[in-house]
């Protein structure tokens, strides 16, 4: 990959570019959410933010990487991670979904859904496979209990 495609091709930008597309779809949506989009909007996209601030931090102190497609150096599976192996990409998922209903853009919600599987296509199956090569059964075990994007199991 060419290195300014490499800078754009990451979650952040993904998030941006499915922001904006929300943005156009909310020029031609119906109102559907009013003041309930609003107020639930703007939850999600503040609870979306702590997500990922409690996420990175937690990464940060296990001196681990946050960028897709780096090594990682550390296997984090307490806290936020014991809840979902993909909290930030959840808490992206969650601030797109806030800014959907905020926009009350009702036909962009077909954006989330291909956000969310460009999401686990692009970043989240490779990241598995550096998981499973770093830390082996470790990480089949985490993945056996805690759910790709939230839950926990038996």
């Amino acid at each position: 990959m060419r290195p300014i495609l490499s800078v754009l091709d990451l979650p952040p930008v993904w998030l941006v570019a499915h922001v904006g597309a929300a943005w156009v779809l909310s020029l031609v949506s119906p109102p559907v959410f009013g003041w309930i989009g609003d107020g639930l909007g703007t939850l999600l996209v503040g609870l979306g933010i702590l997500i990922t601030l409690g996420a990175a931090a937690q990464m940060a102190l296990a001196r681990t990487t946050v960028i897709p497609r780096r090594d990682p150096s550390a296997m984090v599976t307490t806290g936020l991670f014991a809840w979902s192996r993909n909290p930030i990409y959840l808490a992206d998922t969650l601030i797109l979904l806030g800014v959907i209903l905020w926009l009350d853009a009702i036909l962009a919600l077909p954006v989330l859904a291909g956000f969310a599987w460009l999401i686990q296509t692009r970043f989240i199956r490779d990241e598995e496979a550096r998981l499973t090569a770093a830390f082996g059964a470790e990480f089949d075990l985490w993945a056996v209990r805690t759910r790709r994007w939230f839950g926990r199991r038996g």
